[in-house]
C-alpha cells in the first residue's frame, strides 16, 4: 500500500483534496500496510477502509459544490447527505430539489459515472458503516485493501470522464 499511497501523490485528483482529506487517505494507506503484519487477527476490517471513505465523503461535497450541484449552505451545513443525493432510487418528490444523481446524469450525458459513485459510496460507505439484523457486512483485510483501491477509482474517474471534461469546456 506504500507504492499505492506514492502513486497517489500523482494522481490528477490528490491537489483536489483538502488537506485533511489527504490525511485520511494517508491513514487508511497507513494501516492498510500494517495491519498485515499484526499478530492479531480481526473479524472485521472495514476500520481500515474508514478514513478513505471519509475523505471520499469530503471529496464528493467538494466535487458537487465546485461544479455548482450544491450550494455553499449545502457544503458548510449539517443537513446535506450525500447518500440521499446521490442514490438514484431517491423518492422523485425530493428529486428535482436535492438529487445530485440527476445533475451528474444530466451535466455527464449519461449515468456511467453517477452511477460508479453511487455504487462506490454504498459498497464502501452505507453497506460498510451499518448494521443490519440478520446480515453480515464484516469484511476481510483483503476486501477492505479492495474498497480502499475502489474509492480511489471513483475519484480517477471523475477526472477522467466527464467531469474533468466538462470542466474543461466551461473554461472556453
Amino acid at each position: 500500500m506504500d507504492e499505492i499511497y506514492k502513486k497517489l501523490q500523482g494522481k490528477y485528483w490528490w491537489n483536489y483534496l483538502h488537506d485533511d482529506l489527504k490525511e485520511l487517505i494517508k491513514e487508511s494507506s497507513l494501516m492498510a500496510e500494517r495491519v498485515e503484519n499484526w499478530e492479531e487477527k480481526f473479524n472485521d476490517y472495514s476500520f481500515i477502509v474508514f478514513p478513505a471513505a471519509k475523505a471520499y465523503e469530503g471529496f464528493l461535497k467538494t466535487l458537487f459544490l465546485d461544479l455548482g450541484f450544491i450550494s455553499e449552505n449545502d457544503f458548510y451545513g449539517q443537513r446535506f447527505r450525500v447518500g440521499k443525493a446521490l442514490n438514484p432510487a431517491l423518492d422523485k418528490r425530493y428529486r428535482e430539489k436535492e438529487s445530485v444523481y440527476d445533475q451528474m446524469t444530466n451535466f455527464c450525458k449519461g449515468k456511467e459515472l453517477a452511477d460508479y459513485l453511487w455504487n462506490t459510496w454504498k459498497q464502501c460507505r452505507n453497506l460498510l458503516f451499518h448494521w443490519f439484523p440478520g446480515e453480515k457486512n464484516a469484511i476481510s483485510y483483503e476486501e477492505a485493501q479492495e474498497k480502499i483501491l475502489l474509492i480511489f477509482s471513483a475519484m480517477d474517474m471523475a477526472f477522467e470522464s466527464c467531469v474533468l471534461k466538462g470542466k474543461k469546456e466551461k473554461q472556453k
